[in-house]
């Protein structure tokens, strides 16, 4: 696919990675917005989190939470625009979630874009950046076991299905994972 990623000369630098249809870039504070045409989705974000749509407060937690991951590890969740189009359609990015010592790639969309490849060249991108720029030779993603269309979306991008995991609270979590040593997990 050939990502054009961006060394980080400084912390400040907006766009992360281009792939040949998508712009991936830090958030700014105009991406609020955005931010609740997504993750505000009630019938979309049944597949993430706890299920419920985000808040206003709560996009302005996410916002100062994410700030400081770009801080601390360089890398969080990013706002994603396509070239032929400009605006926010989707997020996608690497996260800790909970503090969690793996990295996790984590995307959402606006679901007038889903079924266009977007989600699976954003994710393709994401590992690659991951790997080049922040040296990672390991990374999950996390789905509900009937979110089929994750799942595509994960193993097009170049994961493996791993195990369910039963949850603490009677839930189950299909993990998925890549290696730059396949096989290795």
């Amino acid at each position: 696919m050939g990502v054009r990623a961006y060394s980080w000369i400084s912390w400040m630098c907006e766009t992360v990675f281009e792939t040949g249809r998508l712009i991936v870039r830090r958030w700014r504070d105009s991406d609020i917005a955005a931010l609740l045409s997504v993750y505000g989705d009630a019938d979309a974000m049944r597949w993430v989190g706890d299920g419920n749509p985000i808040t206003l407060e709560g996009c302005m937690k996410w916002m100062e939470v994410t700030r400081q991951n770009y801080k601390d590890r360089g890398y969080g969740m990013f706002a994603v625009e396509q070239k032929s189009c400009p605006g926010v359609i989707g997020f996608c990015g690497i996260v800790h979630p909970g503090g969690q010592l793996e990295p996790e790639i984590k995307y959402a969309y606006l679901r007038s874009i889903w079924g266009y490849g977007i989600a699976t060249e954003a994710a393709k991108g994401t590992i690659e950046y991951g790997a080049s720029v922040h040296g990672l030779d390991y990374i999950i993603a996390t789905t509900a076991p009937a979110n089929v269309a994750s799942h595509r979306v994960l193993l097009k991008a170049g994961m493996t299905r791993g195990k369910v995991i039963n949850e603490s609270d009677g839930s189950e979590t299909q993990i998925f994972y890549w290696s730059i040593k396949p096989g290795s997990r």
